[in-house]
């Protein structure tokens, strides 16, 4: 199901219509602004992922690495999903100024408009149209307009589609959705009569409009009608008429001819002799001429060329093979079309060949690359057009780097693509790989950017440490097969080792080499080629990659090199992270430290804390909860530190023991409040910090609360009704020591449950995050009676869900009870 709708009412969306009203809007903006193709992005389950749902003039498979797109990605879609702001860029230049990643993925000419799809406050998706470049051309004021209209209406029905409630997303693959064709002539039919015994012919009106003549004025004699003729084919007609003239037997011929504007139409004609009911024997030619419009392929045409001829509409499906393309491809045509091009001949679909297929697709320029099939090479030339491709197929010479060639002195790439493959490829992940910062992160880059690059199916990472190889990461790997490699030591006499303490790729160019070459080493079910990169960082060993492919191949010194460049791009991010890891450490280590194991057990106030890191960068910040046990009552307290790492958990471990301390020294809370403040000024000028401090009376549920930046707290009366509480509140910590906090008076009844939380709880990337508090104001109250704890591990494992969560999340849960209650509906410090 692709389309997946939450909502609270009974009636849900069909996932057809969904996708429908989608693909309407993606081609009808497309039409709109002159595009060749484009894409539509939808919000999805989690709330840090946008989908794409709609891919139109284009093969969806080809595109699959961007299927998926982080709202945080330096790309335009996930720009314009968090600002709710277009981009337009005109061409590559500019897209490449703007948005370097994105770029060095599809370096090709073409301009890209993007636009939210919202409605008030609430964000969608993007709608996304490719269509040719504009060097030096901004995008125009008109179809800025036109797409954003669009984007504004399908706002518009979408947000009318979840008016019961629901809450429209997108969580499958996506549709992909053939563009119409451009406007051409319509396809026009005239017929005539032409008695042969008088010379006399009539036409209806659609000759006469195929002609270019008013049908008041047609002559109606058989020598105009020869004059649109080409002389070769107006003796053909003449010939025509003679056989019909001198025959009893049906005569049939077919013919083109020339229309007005030097177009050729099709006239077909028939004739016989027939005798009137008078006995009168009278000739006859019937017919019709065809304004074919633009006019199809011509088969016969294609059949005679001395190459090979195939096109394929944008989709990829085969629309027409010649007979040289037959024989060449090795399949007839009735077997071939209507398939698509890299299903029906799997040969053609190695990642290389895939982006020169996106390059002709997503540009004006022909492709031309050298393809293998079998035993057999031929050259390869993709002509791009707005309904699709014409590839051209001859004859191929050898590459030198194919596999079993010598490898001669300069051999390149075969083709100025191919170079531009092992260009940008390296770029992409370079570009990556800056943002990647723990081990985790890198190796899913590499799996995401190096593999595709040159078609490999499995990678394994190994790291080194304490002079042995440990196993990090692997993908497309048997299960278990790798393990017997885990931890071994530099002396064993493997290809991951010796790639390793020699510094020197290895390369296999099939599993039998690999045998040949290592006698005895475990080998698994593939027989395709092998790569061992060492991972050398700065002159230290860092551990060694492995790249596996399914098929047997060569590798050429340009792939050699960039492979063997890569490996030290992988190996420098592997060891910033591994630093990332040792800080990460330290700091998981220093907060847990910091926040409580226990909250105190007071009799009518019950309490529970929850603690989740974020997934990105160093896992930990600066957000902390309190429970503590004053002269006045029970102290509630929540903070957020700016930033993340070492230096906010200690920040925060110090702003906690100045709260505590100024609690338990008998101040009141606007004291401690503005106490903290100048403690956070004296301790780091620069850095700031939100917090919110509640002190209740357990028998009477009076309290008194501030705040200094943070949010509002949610209070769920007995009743179940929730409300966001409304207490006043000063400027955050650490901006101005003469700062002055206000003090709100509340009362929580018995059975009313308060939650104070940090901001990581309710806020996503792209969605106010108003929004978000109005999504736990919800969940709250639909908690109804669940306990304490359980109400604590609901909320805090909806956030849970989302792999990427840049923001860690304190959550602190107090409830008044009638009567005391046992340690164990406290939770104590959470997770």
């Amino acid at each position: 199901m692709p389309a997946r709708v939450t909502k609270a009412g009974s009636r849900g969306l069909v996932p057809d219509e969904l996708a429908l009203v989608l693909a309407q809007a993606e081609v009808g903006a497309i039409e709109a602004v002159g595009g060749f193709a484009g894409t539509l992005f939808m919000r999805s389950a989690s709330p840090d992922l946008l989908r794409m749902a709609v891919i139109a003039g284009l093969p969806g498979p080809l595109f699959r690495p961007w299927w998926r797109m982080h709202v945080n990605r330096p790309f335009p879609v996930a720009e314009v999903y968090r600002s709710g702001q277009a981009v337009h860029l005109g061409d590559a230049e500019e897209a490449m100024r703007r948005f370097p990643q994105f770029m060095a993925g599809l370096p090709f000419p073409f301009g890209s408009l993007f636009v939210p799809i919202c409605h008030g406050r609430e964000r969608f998706g993007v709608l996304a149209v490719l269509r040719p470049a504009t060097p030096g051309q901004p995008v125009g004021e008109e179809d800025r307009r036109r797409l954003h209209e669009a984007g504004l209406r399908l706002g518009e029905t979408l947000d009318g589609l979840g008016a019961d409630g629901s809450r429209i997303e997108w969580d499958g693959e996506p549709v992909s959705v053939t563009l119409p064709a451009l406007l051409t002539p319509p396809v026009r039919v005239g017929h005539f009569d032409w008695n042969l015994d008088h010379g006399t012919v009539t036409g209806d009106d659609e000759l006469c409009a195929i002609l270019g003549t008013d049908p008041a004025n047609f002559p109606g004699t058989v020598e105009a009608m020869a004059a649109r003729l080409e002389p070769e084919d107006a003796y053909g007609l003449w010939t025509v008429a003679r056989q019909a003239a001198e025959s009893d037997r049906p005569v049939s011929r077919r013919m083109r001819l020339q229309g007005p504007d030097g177009r050729p139409h099709l006239l077909e004609v028939s004739g016989r002799r027939a005798r009137s009911s008078s006995g009168d024997t009278d000739t006859h030619l019937t017919g019709f001429l065809v304004d074919l419009g633009a006019g199809p392929v011509v088969p016969e045409a294609a059949d005679r060329l001395p190459h090979g001829v195939c096109t394929v509409d944008r989709l990829g499906r085969i629309t027409y093979v010649n007979r040289n393309a037959e024989t060449m491809l090795g399949h007839p045509r009735g077997e071939l079309a209507g398939r698509v091009l890299w299903d029906a001949l799997p040969w053609f679909s190695q990642a290389a060949h895939e982006d020169h297929y996106r390059a002709a697709l997503l540009s004006d320029e022909p492709v031309h690359f050298t393809a293998r099939r079998s035993d057999d090479w031929m050259s390869v030339s993709v002509f791009p057009g707005h309904d699709g491709l014409t590839i051209t197929l001859t004859p191929g010479e050898r590459p030198a780097y194919a596999p079993g060639s010598v490898l001669a002195p300069g051999a390149g790439l075969g083709s100025p693509a191919d170079r531009a493959v092992a260009l940008y490829r390296p770029v992409a992940l370079a570009i990556a790989l800056t943002e990647a910062v723990t081990a985790r992160q890198v190796s899913a880059v590499v799996t995401e950017e190096l593999l595709p690059a040159f078609g490999g199916r499995q990678l394994a990472i190994y790291l080194l440490s304490n002079r042995q190889l440990y196993l990090s990461w692997e993908t497309g790997f048997p299960r278990g097969f790798l393990s017997r490699f885990d931890g071994v030591g530099l002396d064993a006499r493997l290809p991951g080792v010796e790639t390793l303490t020699t510094g020197r790729p290895i390369f296999f160019e099939s599993m039998q080499h690999l045998a040949d070459a290592y006698p005895g080493i475990p080998l698994d079910a593939h027989v395709g080629a092998r790569a061992f990169l060492p991972l050398i960082a700065s002159g230290r060993p860092v551990g060694t990659c492995i790249l596996g492919f399914d098929q047997p191949r060569g590798f050429s010194p340009e792939e050699r090199t960039v492979l063997t460049a890569l490996a030290g791009l992988i190996a420098q991010a592997l060891q910033r992270a591994q630093r990332y890891d040792s800080e990460a450490a330290l700091a998981r280590g220093l907060q847990d430290a910091l926040l409580p194991h226990r909250l105190p057990v007071v009799e009518r106030l019950d309490t529970v804390g929850r603690y989740l890191p974020g997934t990105q960068g160093m896992e930990v910040g600066g957000d902390w909860y309190d429970v503590v046990e004053t002269g006045s009552g029970l102290a509630l307290v929540v903070g957020d530190v700016q930033g993340h790492g070492v230096a906010a958990a200690a920040t925060m471990g110090q702003l906690r023991s100045a709260v505590r301390a100024f609690a338990l020294s008998g101040h009141d809370p606007q004291e401690v409040m503005t106490g903290t403040n100048r403690l956070l000024i004296d301790l780091d000028p620069g850095q700031f910090a939100s917090c919110c401090y509640i002190v209740l009376d357990p028998v009477t549920g009076m309290g008194q609360a501030v705040r200094a930046g943070h949010l509002q707290p949610l209070l769920r009366h007995p009743d179940g009704t929730t409300e966001v509480c409304g207490f006043a509140g000063g400027i955050v910590l650490g901006v101005d020591a003469d700062a002055t906090y206000p003090v709100t008076q509340m009362r929580l009844e018995q059975g009313a449950v308060l939650a104070l939380f940090t901001d990581g709880l309710v806020e996503r990337a792209g969605i106010d995050i108003d929004l978000g508090i109005e999504w736990l104001r919800t969940t709250l109250a639909d908690l109804g009676a669940a306990g304490l704890s359980d109400t604590a591990d609901r909320l805090i494992n909806e956030a849970r869900r989302s792999a990427d969560r840049p923001d860690d999340i304190a959550l602190l849960l107090a409830a008044r009870s009638s009567d005391s209650t046992g340690p164990d509906e406290y939770g104590g410090a959470g997770e």
